[in-house]
């Protein structure tokens, strides 16, 4: 039988391993116990010959629920009273769906306004333009 690479994998900056496997091999990484936050997977491997290779694999977990403000950014420069809305929705209830309070409200973004506007200026400018006595037929 031929020797095989092994390898150990790191969560974060652990010294220990939390898994020791021989290549090539297929596992389960169970995010559900790692906090969320941004980490990094380090796999250190070690072929037959004792030469050692690394590669870090940086990734984010997010199980918990999602948390959506409006109001406030990141880096925002704020003085005085401000309105902040927070919400926070999650996955966990799969047998019911609460339609109260489960979407953020959010303000129409200018672009829509800009748009609606220029459609009814040139709505506007088009009936001024083209209006004629002539071309009004009553049904009477």
């Amino acid at each position: 039988m031929e020797p095989r690479n092994k390898i150990n994998v790191y969560l974060d900056d652990e010294t220990d391993p939390f898994i020791t496997l021989n290549t090539p091999v297929k596992f389960i990484l169970d995010t559900t116990k790692i906090p969320d936050g941004k980490h990094k997977l380090r796999i250190v491997a070690k072929s037959s010959g004792g030469v050692e290779g690394i590669k870090i694999i940086p990734f984010e977990v997010k199980n918990g629920p999602t948390i959506s403000v409006v109001g406030l950014n990141e880096n925002d420069v704020v003085s005085e009273e401000i309105s902040v809305i927070v919400n926070s929705y999650g996955s966990e209830g799969k047998d019911q769906f609460v339609v109260y309070g489960s979407e953020t409200p959010k303000g129409i973004p200018s672009w829509i306004w800009a748009l609606v506007i220029l459609f009814v200026a040139f709505f506007a400018f088009y009936l001024i333009m083209n209006w004629n006595q002539e071309s009004y037929k009553s049904f009477f």
